[in-house]
Formats: C-alpha cells, sequence, structure tokens
C-alpha cells in the first residue's frame, strides 16, 4: 500500500512540474543580437548593406565642399536604394590630406575629397592648375576639368593606386596679409604661407616673398601669433575658416585657382560590381556641378562677410595684374621640371581657346 502511495504521490509531482513549464515566459535576447527571420518577424528581413563608404575630407561642416560631400552621400544612398552607406568625415577627422591619400592607397579608406596642391609629393602633375593666372574665368575652368585634358590630369594618378572621379573647386585664391598688400612692391619681404607645393613655393618666390610651408589646421594660429604675415585662399576657404579675422587686409587678386579632387581608392573601386561603380561616378560627377553652383553662390555673401568684419579689401587694376602676371611668369619654366611639359602644354591651350 505504501509503495502504491509514493508512486502516486511522485506521478503527481511530475505532473506538476510539467505544468510549471509550460507556463515560464521565453528567455529574453541578448542586447545586440540580430533579429532572427520568421514569418512572425517581417522587419527581419530587412535590406543588407553590402557596401559601406568611408568618405574624409579637411573642409568644416558648412563649408560648400563639405556640403557637396553630403550631397554625394545622398545621391548614392538613394541610387543604391540603400545598398550603399556613406560614412563622412569633415574636418580633418581622419587625417591631414597626406594621410588620407595613403590611407586611399593602402585601400584602409574608401574615398577622399583632397587639394591638388597637396597631393605633389604624390603625383606631380596634379600641380598643373596651380599655375600662376592659368585660367582667365570659371567657364574656361569648368570645361577643361569636365573634358579631355581634365581627365588626362586624373589619369596621371593610375600609377599611384588612387582614382579620380571628378573636380570639384574652391575657386579662385587671393591674398590677405596683416600688412598692405595693394601692387606688386607690397610682397617684398613678407611671410607668407604656402603648401608644399614645387609650384606655390615657387610662385611666392617670384613675387619676393618669402614662402612658409604650413599645414592647414595650423594656419590659424599662424596668423593670429605673426608667425607668417598673409596667406592665399579661395573665399570658400578663407571665411568658414576665419582667417578674415586674423588678417587686415585682403587682395582680390583671382591669382590661382585651387581644385579639389574626389578620389577613391583604386583596389576598392575595382573589387565593386558594375552597377556600384557606375552608381559613384554619376553621383561624383553630378555633384561636382552642384557644389561650384553652391560655391558661386556662397562667394557673394563670403565677399560680404569680409568687408563688413572692417578687414580692408582691394581689387588688383588691370594694370597691377600685368605686372602681377610679369612676375610671375618664370613659375612656367620651374613647372617644366617637374610637370611633363605637354600636359602644361595641353591645359595652356585648352585655355586660350
Amino acid at each position: 500500500m505504501k509503495r502504491i502511495l509514493a508512486l502516486v504521490l511522485t506521478l503527481i509531482l511530475l505532473l506538476g512540474l510539467a505544468s510549471c513549464a509550460k507556463t515560464q515566459p521565453a528567455a529574453a535576447p541578448s542586447v545586440g543580437s540580430a533579429p532572427v527571420a520568421s514569418d512572425t518577424n517581417p522587419q527581419a528581413s530587412a535590406s543588407v548593406v553590402t557596401i559601406e563608404i568611408n568618405y574624409g575630407h579637411g573642409f568644416s561642416p558648412d563649408s560648400p565642399q563639405a556640403l557637396a560631400v553630403e550631397e554625394f552621400k545622398s545621391r548614392v544612398e538613394k541610387a543604391s536604394d540603400g545598398r550603399i552607406v556613406v560614412n563622412t568625415f569633415p574636418s580633418g577627422s581622419l587625417g591631414s590630406a597626406q594621410e588620407m591619400f595613403e590611407s586611399l592607397q593602402m585601400g584602409t579608406q574608401e574615398m577622399a575629397l583632397l587639394p591638388t596642391a597637396r597631393l605633389s609629393g604624390f603625383d606631380p602633375s596634379l600641380q598643373v592648375f596651380d599655375l600662376p593666372f592659368l585660367f582667365p574665368d570659371k567657364e574656361t575652368a569648368y570645361s577643361i576639368f569636365d573634358g579631355e585634358v581634365g581627365q588626362k590630369v586624373l589619369d596621371t594618378l593610375n600609377s599611384t593606386g588612387v582614382r579620380g572621379l571628378s573636380i570639384y573647386e574652391d575657386g579662385f585664391m587671393h591674398f590677405t596679409s596683416n600688412k598692405m598688400i595693394r601692387t606688386l612692391a607690397d610682397f617684398s619681404g613678407l611671410k607668407m604661407r604656402s603648401m608644399e607645393s614645387p609650384i606655390k613655393m615657387e610662385q611666392f618666390k617670384e613675387l619676393g616673398c618669402n614662402p612658409v610651408p604650413i599645414d592647414f589646421g595650423e594656419l590659424y594660429n599662424a596668423l593670429q601669433q605673426n608667425t607668417v604675415d598673409g596667406q592665399e585662399n579661395p573665399l570658400a576657404t578663407i571665411v568658414p575658416s576665419k582667417f578674415y579675422e586674423v588678417q587686415d587686409y585682403m587682395l582680390l587678386s583671382y591669382h590661382a585657382y585651387l581644385a579639389q579632387l574626389v578620389l577613391v581608392s583604386n583596389a576598392w573601386f575595382e573589387s565593386l560590381d558594375e552597377e556600384a561603380q557606375q552608381i559613384i561616378i554619376d553621383a561624383a560627377r553630378s555633384t561636382a556641378a552642384w557644389e561650384r553652383d553652391l560655391v558661386a553662390q556662397k562667394d557673394v555673401e563670403y565677399l560680404q562677410a569680409i568687408k563688413d568684419s572692417g578687414t580692408t579689401v582691394f581689387e588688383l587694376s588691370e594694370e597691377d595684374r600685368q605686372a602681377f602676371v610679369d612676375a610671375t611668369a618664370g613659375v612656367y619654366n620651374v613647372a617644366k621640371n617637374v610637370i611633363d611639359p605637354e600636359l602644361i602644354e595641353a591645359v595652356v591651350d585648352a585655355c586660350k581657346k
């Protein structure tokens, strides 16, 4: 009898445990775990990102160039239906121009927007656009950038492991200084900040200045502390960087043109399917025109902001301009030592047309 009673009690206990197991709530998924695809979880079938682009540059987020990079991002992500995602890194957060170019070469960074004058150590031919008084106007520059000659310049990058897709602009460059700069004679003996470009260094020497290579990120402090007397940059760089705050004079000289290259790591780009490549190329080229229009609009505002700040603004007369042209003519002869003379001739001839 006792044995039967024990069996009954055991059976009751087992039935009770089974009932508890059926009513026990399911364990919560761990934090960060991916959703599991099922008929009851329709969100789990969301599209998967297959291509990710890290796109770096040295411009402040409110500059026309940075805004153009954001426009590129928007166009690429829309055209690819989200299959391509672009992460943007402004203000040199991925390093200097040289460091980003090297990252493109190594394939550790996918894209960058970099100035031609900062890349002379990798490809001397890129300095051809830095020649003084080369472009008579913006329209001429655009026709060259988007034409056969511009592509020829971009193609010189092929041996570096980096590919050029299109050309943005900073625009025409102007001089600023904490000393009077109105005529050629005023430049004699000035310490002027220069990019580390043989063409730029020679330009300042021909003007009678002492060129001082200073990294762009250190330029504001160098001007403020009078390490150098002045610098050259387009309005689209002078105002966002607030250089006019520490400079008393500006000469609207239109003496040189600063171009920006939309660059990709060639090894990475070649690994993409043709559809993805074409989406990126189309966006790079179409946003170049978009960026140039924005620069033109902003330049009007920028010039007024400089004048409103109290900076004295001068413009070159035709006579004074010719004096600058004559003074810097020797730069072209120096350039032929570092740039293919035939490429220089092709660009100069295109400008004359």
